[in-house]
C-alpha cells in the first residue's frame, strides 16, 4: 500500500481539469484581449490566478510540505519566491537604489516557508503588495519597447520574463499539490 495520495479532481465535465469550465475564474466570456500589452496582462493575471487555485483549501502544515528531499520548495515557498521575486523586477525597472531582499538571505524564501498560519497570511500579503507595487512601477511604462533601469532593459522582455516565471511555478505548484493531497489538474 503507497502513502501517496489517490488522485482526484473536483472537475465533474472533464475529469482532467482543476474546475468544471463553469466555475473557472480564468475562463472569461468575450472575446480574448485587443492589443500586446492588453494580451500579455492578461496571461500574467491568469497564472497568478493559477498559482493561488493550486494553494486554496489546504492548511499551514500542507502548503509549507517539501517536496522531495534534498528540495526545499513547497507552496508556500513558491508564494513566498514570486513575492521576493516581483520585488526584485523593481530593481530592474529603477535606476535608483536596489530595495532590500523580502526575506533576507538567498533561499529564505523557501527555507523559511514554515507550517506557521502568520507566515502563510505573511505570503499572501506580502505577494499582494509586491505585485501591486511592480504593476504600478511597471504601469509608467506603457511603451513596450521603452528600455528602463541601469540594465537598460526593454518593459516587454520584463513582462514576457514576469510571464515566463508565473508558468514555470505553476507547473511546479500541479506537482506539488498532487503530492501534497492527489488532486490533478489543469
Amino acid at each position: 500500500m503507497s502513502d501517496r495520495p489517490a488522485r482526484w479532481t473536483q472537475a465533474t465535465v472533464y475529469p482532467d481539469m482543476w474546475a468544471d469550465p463553469n466555475d473557472d475564474p480564468r475562463n472569461s466570456e468575450g472575446a480574448s484581449p485587443d492589443g500586446e500589452l492588453a494580451t500579455l496582462d492578461d496571461f500574467l493575471t491568469n497564472y497568478r490566478m493559477t498559482l493561488r487555485m493550486k494553494c486554496e483549501g489546504l492548511t499551514p502544515e500542507q502548503l509549507a510540505r517539501r517536496s522531495v528531499p534534498p528540495s526545499t520548495m513547497s507552496l508556500l515557498g513558491m508564494l513566498r519566491h514570486l513575492a521576493e521575486v516581483e520585488r526584485d523586477w523593481r530593481n530592474w525597472i529603477t535606476d535608483g537604489d536596489p530595495v532590500p531582499k523580502l526575506y533576507g538571505e538567498r533561499d529564505a524564501d523557501f527555507t523559511g516557508a514554515v507550517a506557521d498560519q502568520a507566515v502563510v497570511d505573511a505570503a499572501y500579503v506580502d505577494l499582494e503588495r509586491e505585485q501591486a507595487a511592480t504593476d504600478a512601477a511597471l504601469a509608467e511604462h506603457p511603451d513596450l519597447g521603452a528600455r528602463v533601469g541601469k540594465e537598460d532593459i526593454a518593459v516587454r522582455e520584463l513582462l514576457v520574463h514576469r510571464i515566463e516565471e508565473y508558468a514555470r511555478h505553476c507547473g511546479h505548484a500541479d506537482l506539488l499539490r498532487e503530492c501534497v493531497d492527489g488532486r490533478v489538474g489543469q
